[in-house]
Parts: structure tokens; sequence; C-alpha cells
């Protein structure tokens, strides 16, 4: 109950709909009762009249008592099923709102786990794999709705009508009372040992079903790979493998359930011998009549229902308590990245200062040392080695990690001091794995826009030079594209994803090695319109080809993440350094 009590405050957000759960959940259990004491009248009744129409045989007054018999038996038997039914409407209402509560609650915790996601920092996503996030988010969610609906319902209704029961017991007979009840303590020992192999076997299932959903989830993203070097057999045995440890974890506590339910069942049934041979003792002696054995019979029978449920409830709480402590593990987790307080609009003036980076999960400094400054509209060119930290760097100055050491500076304010929101919705970043969403076109390009504006989207195209392209499809740009972008060729998918960093008009634009898959006339198209598109705004370039650099106002060379060259071109090409040899090695490759 300790990781189920972060639940409370949505049982507090949706109590007056669950208080009258509970109501409804009494009331049904009383009208539940009363049939065991019409019952108890009744066959007191038949005993009574059998011997009243035996005194009476040979007189006329015989046929009356059989009259009078029949017309009772009939009056009971109505009085029963009308309460049968009464209790039927309160169930039916008892489930209107404790169920549909457990509902609301559900899309409540959906909401809050993957608005969550949405704060955290980008290493959260580097640590955890998709797939396990998807299962907190969908099936540890699901077990914990049990919790909230059938489990707290069942459970609710067992203690009532448990107390209701035994309390009708020890009115009736204290002695019949204690003896039927005699197997109870038994009961209670052995739900509380096999609790705890539940709560272990839940976990090991969650764990095992996180697993095999990541193992899934990134099999259909690689599937292009997989059928290329033709693996769908090796994947279909590794898939095989887990399912089959899943299946034998699930058998486990199945095993423990198909060993439990029987056990209770047993006990109930030797609940009622004890009170058929007890209570033929009571009505020898004379404190009882037979109609209460008949009543006590009942009553043992309707304690086989919340014995039987608290069996399957417990399963349910121990199954969601597992849950919602993985739950929990995301939702306290914390973004490593605080938030700034100033909000404002930014001019374009970038300066960095003894920057350095190593990542936490490798340990691979990535930045050393780094220093530059950009002033408003111009453009900085970096290029180096695979590895050199340029990626890293882009993703510093988008705040997606914050450095070691060192400083990064947006018109003369520290980084962490600015509104990440407002940093990242004023800088146009185009990064080095394009990722397009299963939608149109459109709406690819137009990601960054609260509404869709054609017209933006048609010209952020034109400008990104892939336009012709989308208008050579039957559907224009409203070409559904697969997921990923499956759809569009690797060339195609950096132009649209260039299009939709410059529909943003932002003052700093990030382009991270973004023109590698197109040709040379098309990056001499895009580069001539970026021209036209980049005056007066601060522009960083990412890339590989010196052809896509050459005109910045000032180019970086890194190494191992520090800088070992910088200059304009003409200047780093007069030195003669790396940047001289790269530039005639990718000439002679041109050639």
């Amino acid at each position: 109950m300790k990781e189920l009590a972060y639940l409370n405050k949505y049982f507090y957000k949706y109590r007056w709909k669950l208080i009258p759960g509970v109501l409804f959940v009494i009331i049904s259990n009383y009208f539940g009762i009363l049939p065991a004491k019409v019952i108890r009248e009744a066959f007191d009744l038949v005993k009574e009249n059998i011997d009243l129409y035996r005194l009476y045989d040979g007189f006329d007054r015989q046929e009356l008592v059989y009259q009078v018999f029949g017309s009772s038996l009939l009056f009971f038997g109505v009085v029963v099923l009308v309460l049968a039914l009464l209790r039927g409407i309160f169930l039916f209402f008892m489930r209107q709102t404790i169920i549909l509560t457990s509902r609301h609650i559900e899309y409540d915790l959906k909401n809050e786990i993957y608005n969550h996601y949405q704060q955290l920092d980008f290493s959260f996503f580097r640590k955890n794999n998709t797939g396990d996030m998807m299962n907190r988010a969908t099936e540890d969610v699901n077990q914990v709705r049990n919790y909230l609906g059938p489990a707290i319902m069942y459970a609710i209704n067992t203690v009532v009508l448990s107390i209701m029961v035994i309390y009708a017991m020890y009115d009736v007979n204290p002695k019949l009372a204690t003896y039927s009840l005699l197997p109870i303590p038994v009961l209670s020992v052995i739900i509380l040992y096999v609790n705890k192999v539940i709560n272990h076997r839940s976990e090991k299932i969650q764990r095992q079903l996180s697993t095999l959903s990541s193992f899934v989830q990134e099999t259909f993203s690689g599937i292009r790979v997989i059928k290329t070097y033709t693996r769908e057999q090796q994947k279909m045995d590794v898939f095989a493998e887990e399912s089959n440890v899943y299946n034998r974890v699930s058998l486990d506590l199945v095993r423990v359930q198909a060993i439990f339910f029987p056990l209770i069942i047993f006990l109930i049934g030797f609940s009622t011998i004890i009170t058929v041979y007890v209570g033929g003792i009571e009505v020898n002696n004379g404190t009882i009549t037979g109609g209460n054995i008949a009543e006590f019979i009942l009553y043992v029978n309707q304690l086989t229902f919340p014995a039987m449920s608290l069996a399957w409830v417990t399963s349910l709480f121990q199954r969601a308590a597992a849950s919602q402590q993985r739950i929990n593990e995301f939702l306290k987790t914390t973004s490593e990245i605080p938030d700034g307080t100033i909000d404002t609009v930014l001019q374009g003036n970038i300066r960095v200062e003894g920057l350095s980076f190593t990542y936490p999960e490798t340990g691979i400094k990535a930045i050393d040392n780094l220093s530059f400054q950009i002033p408003q509209g111009k453009t900085l060119a970096i290029i180096g080695k695979t590895g050199s930290g340029k990626s890293t760097l882009a993703n510093l100055l988008l705040r997606m990690y914050d450095a070691d050491a060192g400083h990064i500076y947006y018109d003369d304010m520290q980084i962490q001091d600015l509104k990440t929101e407002q940093l990242r919705s004023q800088i146009g970043f185009v990064p080095q794995q394009v990722f397009l969403f299963s939608d149109t076109i459109a709406n690819n390009i137009a990601f960054g826009q609260d509404k869709l504006d054609l017209s933006k989207a048609e010209q952020a195209a034109k400008d990104a030079a892939v336009y012709d392209n989308i208008m050579d499809f039957d559907e224009g740009f409203q070409t559904a594209i697969g997921e990923r972008g499956i759809t569009l060729s690797g060339g195609q998918k950096q132009r649209v994803s260039i299009a939709r960093a410059l529909i943003k008009d932002p003052q700093i634009l990030i382009f991270d090695d973004c023109l590698s898959a197109v040709d040379t006339k098309t990056e001499e198209e895009i580069l001539h319109n970026l021209g036209r598109i980049m005056r007066d705004k601060t522009t960083i370039f990412i890339a590989h080809r010196i052809s896509t650099i050459k005109n910045a106002d000032h180019i970086l060379v890194l190494d191992q993440g520090k800088i070992i060259e910088q200059g304009t071109h003409n200047e780093l090409m007069a030195s003669g350094g790396e940047y001289f040899e790269l530039h005639e090695k990718q000439l002679l490759e041109a050639e």
C-alpha cells in the first residue's frame, strides 16, 4: 500500500463519485443478507405447517391449512425475488460509480505519465528504452486501474458483506457462529503467505513484459535493416525465447492461484459441514430452530464469495503495487536541467567560454574547453571528423544537456537563466538524424506551428528545395508518409526537416549535417535559398563537406572536442593545415 498511496490524490479528486459508490455497496449487501432471514422464516413455516397439516388429518381445516401454506410460500418467494431485484439495482449503481471512476483516474494517470515524460531531459531518454517507457504508461497503468476499480470495489464489498454476515450469525447463535468461522484464521495465514509469493512473481511478469515490448518496438523500428540482412528467423527465435520466459513466469503465478482457490473452497465447505453438525446439536438442545441451520448454511455460502474474492483482490492489489512501483520510479525522476526564469526575445549574439562536457553514461569527453563567439546575423561553420563533438555542441546550445564546465551566453545572458521552452522556440534546429512523424507532409513541415498555414509550408518547402518532389506525389502536401518518414528518400527527409526549421522564421538557425544525403546541385540550390533567409539571422552550420560551409563568416575545425583550427575559408586554406587536407581529399573524391 506504500506505493499505491500515490493514488490517494485521485481518490480525493473523485471523492463525490466514490462515496455514493461505497453507500451503494452497503445497501446492496444489506439486501443480499435479508433473503437468508426470509428463508429461515419460510423453513420454519414449512415445518410448522407440516405438523399442523398432520394434526388436522381427517378434518375440514386441513384444506385451509394447505391453502395458507401455499400462499405463504408464494409470498416468501416473491419477497426473495424483490430483494434480489433491489440488490441487483444497487449493484448496478455501485459499478456505475466505482468502475467509471477508475476509468477517469486511469485517464488522468496516463496523461500525468505522458506529460511527465515530456518534462524530462534528453539524458533520461538515452538511459531508458522506448519499450519500457511505453509499457509503464500502458500495461502498468492497466494493472493499476484493476486496483482502482474492481479490486477496491470487491474489497469494500468483501469487508461490508463479511461484517454483516458475521454480525447476523452471532446475533442468531454465538456458539454456532464461532464453530462455523473456525477455518477463517487458517485462511488468513494462507493469504498472508501467498501475498508475498504473488507480489514477487507479479514483479517478474511486469519486468519481462517490458523486455518483450522493448524487443518488439526495436524490431519494428529496424525492420528495414533486419530484412536487408535476412535476419527475420533470428529475430523470430529471440522473440520466441523471450515469449517463453514470459510464459514461464506467468505460469508460476497461475500455479499459485490454482492451488489457492480450491483450498479456499475446501475451507468454506468444511465450514458448512461444521455448521450442519454443530447446528444439529443446537437444534436438539432447543437453542435454535431448523430454519436457523438453513439460514447459517446460506450465510456460510455467502462468505464463499468474500473468501474467494479476497484471494483475487489480493492478487490485484499485489500486481497493482508492483506496477505502481515501476510507475513511481519514473514519476519521481526529475529533470537534471532546472528551468530558468528569464523570458525574452533573443537577438542572436552567442558566446561560449571554456565549455567542457562528458557523457555520464559512457565517460567519453565530447567537448573540451571550447570557446568562441558568434555576433548577431553572422554564420559560424563547424567541421571535423566523426566523433569530434559537433553534434554534442549543438545539443549543448539547445540545452539538451548542461555542460560540466564553462558557460554559454545568449545576448550576455547565461543559458541556465533562460526559460528552456522559450529558448528552443526561438531556434530553428535541423538534426543530423532526421525524424518525421507518421502524418501528412504539410503537418510535418508545420510541426512547430500552432496552426497549419499551407502557404507558409509551401514557401518553406521551396526554400528547402523539396517543393517539386512533394508536388510529384498524387496528394501533394497531403501525402501521408509512413512511420519515421519511411515513404520518403533520405534526401527528401532531410529537406522536409529543413523546411520544418525554416517555417518557424527563428532568429537562430542550427543545421547539424543536414545536407549529407542530397546531391551537389540540390545542395547549391538550398544554400542559395538559405543565403537569402539567413540575412540578419545567426546561423550555425555543422557539416562534413567543405562545399557546404566555405562561405561562412567563421569556421571552427574540431578534433576530439577541441578547436584545432579556426578562421575564414581562405585563411584556413592558406594555413595548409587539417582543413586544407580535408578540402583536397574531398576535391579528389569529387573528381
